[in-house]
């Protein structure tokens, strides 16, 4: 009986040498094959070699600290030019102003705005309750663009309309440094752009013309998105919003105001209350017909027709005895 197992267990230790040995030849076996690897990808770059040009190298090459501190120079450079450059700022003002006449306020405003080069965006005129009055009150909101120029005088024509200013907040934002960020990175983009188009010119094989046609349209949707922020920001920059609501000032209270609001809320309150009712009972009446149509009228009909049947059986041992 002990043959057999230890036969079986050598076997066992033969099949773990085996694989283990297996194992080592197969990554031994691997390790030789990396440089070949390496060889071919270095034939790739030589073919490919011819492609890139003379400024790509030297930007591929590590800088001396020399080089270092020339482009720091550059940076500092760069940045005292960004600073002399013009300004792009967002400003967007809102007013809040009450008037005795809304609709001749409205008139008033989109003359001031087209009169210094602007336009209006939007305009809003819409009546509301007034809590303290007995009457409805007119509130028209505009939003109106002008010059960035314009943007301090035109505030201050359209801020002597009003008969008291309720509310005023001017902001700004300074989009300077993402403005000449942009066109930094469209001026990358595009020479990247140039070299690519020099490089299909020189493609030989089509794989390489594909590629290079495949990067080519990567890099002009990233200039077409770029360009668009930059037409957004200047836009913005070289036109300001003013947002201006015009309402009629407080009127005095009726003394009897009050009390006629209240009456008059009250009998709405009621109104909804029957309405509601009477909406139930007819979703109520629309349910329920079905439901008794189709279920409790045959189930009453087959209800009575087995009673019926046994009373009949019930009352003919009554007469039979008799």
């Amino acid at each position: 009986m002990r043959s057999p197992k230890f036969l079986f267990l050598i076997l066992s230790l033969v099949l773990l040498a085996g694989c283990d040995s297996s194992q080592e030849g197969r990554s031994t076996s691997i390790e030789p094959s990396e440089p070949a690897g390496a060889g071919s990808s270095a034939k790739k770059e030589t073919s490919l070699e011819g492609f890139i040009s003379e400024d790509q190298r030297a930007e591929a090459r590590p800088q001396s600290p020399v080089m270092q501190q020339v482009s720091l120079n550059q940076a500092d450079q760069s940045q005292s030019v960004a600073e002399a450059v013009d300004r792009k700022i967002i400003r967007d003002g809102n007013l809040r102003l009450e008037v005795t006449a809304p609709a001749d306020a409205q008139r008033k405003v989109t003359s001031i705005a087209e009169s210094a080069g602007g336009f209006v965006v939007t305009s809003e005129a819409k009546r509301h309750e007034n809590a303290d009055t007995s009457r409805q009150a007119l509130e028209v909101t505009l939003v109106v663009r002008v010059p960035a120029l314009q943007f301090g005088p035109v505030m201050d024509q359209i801020r002597a309309i009003g008969t008291h200013v309720v509310q005023e907040k001017i902001t700004g934002q300074d989009v300077t440094e993402e403005f000449i960020d942009l066109e930094a990175r469209i001026k990358t983009q595009k020479a990247l752009e140039g070299q690519f188009l020099e490089i299909m010119k020189r493609a030989s094989k089509v794989e390489d013309a594909l590629e290079v046609q495949r990067q080519i349209a990567e890099v002009r949707t990233e200039i077409e998105k770029l360009e668009g922020r930059k037409r957004f920001l200047g836009n913005r920059a070289s036109l300001s919003t003013i947002t201006v609501t015009l309402h009629e000032p407080n009127a005095i209270v009726v003394s009897s105001s009050s009390f006629g609001r209240s009456v008059k809320e009250a009998v709405r309150e009621a109104v909804d209350v029957a309405g509601a009712i009477v909406l139930f009972l007819i979703r109520f009446v629309i349910v329920m017909v079905p439901i008794f149509v189709l279920v409790i009228l045959p189930f009453g009909l087959i209800a009575r027709f087995f009673w019926r049947r046994a009373n009949r059986k019930r009352l003919k041992p009554e007469t039979v005895t008799e």
